[in-house]
């Protein structure tokens, strides 16, 4: 039986979004990608194929360290830009974070910033979650950012764009009997690097981690510093996190900034 989502009527584009990037990420099952979870719109409604869940495993981590390898290494056109059948308007979710309809100039980090940062940033601060000095030091991270400041190499065999799920936390990794260890859902799939991805896997603590970032760098070694960029990568979640909830997240936003910073 399938699980059933449902958007009010102005949140309709949402769904198609979620659908147009699940059926993207798909693509690179061909190629040894993680697999996907299946899903068709119908009836006004996300109709998402249910996962059969198992224990995750070493194996299973191992399995989906290498798949997450493959899934990136599919590439996408430049950074930020839509899943391939995406309508407008270009965003994702109830965050409505923005994707980039054409390339953005410059490098990852000026498209990252413009495109997926500092609209967020300018939220909190519009919505109040931030206060006037945290959002000054949000401000100059997203600043060095803009200017390539924490620009690295995509991993070995990932080409200059990497096709990411763009919201790898670990409740959309749906760990299964399959061969690649995990089937993942609701993604806000996108081109990007391919270490936000891996950030995202650390920040709410995926089990096995390890496990998953040893076998991902065997198979596509990961640019030296990687670990050290990991906070960077965060920031963004965090910022979304922030708009949407509150509380600590802000708190949390503002320290890896000031690291940053």
């Amino acid at each position: 039986m399938d699980v059933v989502k449902r958007a009010p009527a102005d949140a309709a584009h949402a769904l198609a979004m979620e659908a147009a990037g699940l059926a993207w990420l798909a693509e690179a099952e061909a190629a040894g990608g993680t697999r996907i979870a299946r899903a068709r719109l119908a009836g006004g409604a996300l109709h998402v194929a249910r996962v059969a869940e198992a224990p995750p495993t070493p194996a299973r981590a191992e399995a989906l360290g290498r798949s997450l390898a493959a899934l990136h290494a599919a590439g996408a056109p430049w950074h930020c830009c839509p899943p391939d059948g995406a309508q407008p308007p270009l965003e994702w979710g109830s965050s409505r974070v923005p994707m980039a309809a054409e390339p953005v100039s410059g490098s990852w980090g000026a498209a990252w910033a413009a495109t997926a940062v500092r609209p967020v940033l300018e939220r909190c601060v519009e919505r109040g979650r931030l206060d006037a000095s945290g959002a000054r030091v949000v401000e100059r991270a997203v600043d060095r950012m803009a200017a390539g400041a924490f620009d690295a190499p995509q991993p070995a065999g990932v080409g200059a764009v990497a096709r990411i799920h763009g919201d790898l936390w670990s409740g959309n990794v749906l760990w299964s009997d399959v061969d690649t260890g995990a089937v993942l859902i609701d993604p806000h799939a996108q081109g990007g690097h391919a270490e936000t991805d891996l950030a995202m896997l650390a920040l709410f603590g995926l089990p096995r981690l390890e496990a998953v970032l040893a076998a991902y760098d065997e198979a596509s070694p990961l640019a030296d510093g990687w670990r050290e960029r990991t906070p960077m990568q965060q920031l963004q979640p965090l910022l979304v996190h922030t708009l949407l909830f509150g509380g600590g997240y802000a708190a949390r936003a503002v320290e890896v900034a000031r690291s940053l910073a």
